[in-house]
């Protein structure tokens, strides 16, 4: 196995979790001078308003209200972060 480098997120409740990616695989994915915490948080926002996405278009039957509020507020959130709506990101709408 290669180099690896650790990254720690601390949750609401202070809870931590650090995993480990594959050392220089962040600075590939940055830009010249963009700290690497920016892009691994970059990453996280826009796995979970994907993943948000898909539990509340992309499931069968009818969505509960709090996981439509969820969706809602992480595509908010992704427009807030990369100036740009998560449909434009994903290339479709609902």
């Amino acid at each position: 196995m290669g180099d690896t480098e650790t990254y720690t997120v601390t949750g609401p409740d202070g809870e931590e979790e650090s995993f480990e990616l594959p050392a220089g695989l962040v600075d590939v994915l940055s830009e010249q001078g963009e700290p690497s915490t920016r892009v691994v948080t970059d990453v996280i926002v826009q796995a979970m308003a994907q993943q948000a996405h898909v539990i509340a278009h992309h499931s069968e039957g009818d969505v509960p209200d709090d996981i439509a509020e969820m969706n809602e507020t992480a595509e908010e959130l992704f427009e807030e972060r990369f100036g740009q709506s998560l449909q434009d990101a994903l290339g479709h709408s609902h």
